[in-house]
């Protein structure tokens, strides 16, 4: 596979672990979704069926079989998914869909994201512009850093490859049944491949590829 091709939508996400699949159709890296997520949640929300979800305020639709705690704050445009559990404290900003049966925990916040299926936040994660896939798992306190410091547009690093994104928010594209582990800091313009384990306490750039254990800069290891 060369080495762009492990960043693209087709590589990284089963889609029909998705509600948002129709999202992705006619693009080919999933980071090209994300200016589009607001306005497909809309179009979306006003046509899923009325014996399922409901709409709960200007813009937010959550599956009647989700929970949702009493302190959590949900903010428009976003979708929960059936069997989701949105838990103490949790805060959605706006522009977020939440996968059938995953989680958001305590303090966890999300902003223009899509979560697929199954996929867990469960503890003190910030995840900002930016896909998490089937499955995947962010450990306790790990985050994705959606800006780069000196502000200037976001550009997906791949070796000696370069792909100019043209958006200046853009935190981690993550594959399938990641596994990121404890305060880790996904980089602005990470792309994590399928089944790939990241290291606690891990800073990453760049494009890791599937099924490898990030230990480090510079050290990367085959899975199987």
């Amino acid at each position: 596979m060369a080495k762009m091709e492990q960043a693209t939508i087709a590589a990284l996400y089963t889609l029909e672990e998705t509600i948002a699949e129709k999202l992705f159709e006619g693009l080919t890296y999933p980071w090209e979704a994300l200016p589009l997520i607001g306005e497909f949640i809309i179009r979306l929300g006003q046509s899923l069926p009325e014996d399922k979800y409901e709409q709960v305020k200007e813009n937010v639709w959550i599956a009647k079989s989700a929970t949702v705690f009493p302190s959590a704050y949900i903010n428009g445009p976003a979708i929960i998914d059936e069997g989701a559990e949105i838990r103490h404290c949790a805060f959605i900003r706006g522009n977020a869909i939440v996968g059938k049966e995953a989680v958001v925990g305590n303090s966890t916040e999300l902003k223009n994201v899509v979560l697929f299926n199954k996929v867990q936040v469960p503890h003190y994660n910030y995840v900002g512009d930016s896909i998490l896939g089937y499955k995947s798992h962010m450990g306790a306190g790990s985050i994705t850093s959606n800006v780069k410091s000196d502000k200037k547009l976001v550009v997906v690093k791949c070796g000696e490859e370069q792909f100019e994104t043209g958006l200046k928010k853009f935190g981690a594209m993550v594959g399938d049944s990641v596994e990121v582990g404890c305060n880790s800091v996904l980089n602005p313009g990470s792309v994590i491949g399928k089944e790939t384990n990241i290291y606690p306490t891990s800073c990453v750039r760049g494009v890791i590829p599937a099924q490898s254990i990030f230990k480090g800069t510079g050290n990367i290891v085959t899975k199987f």
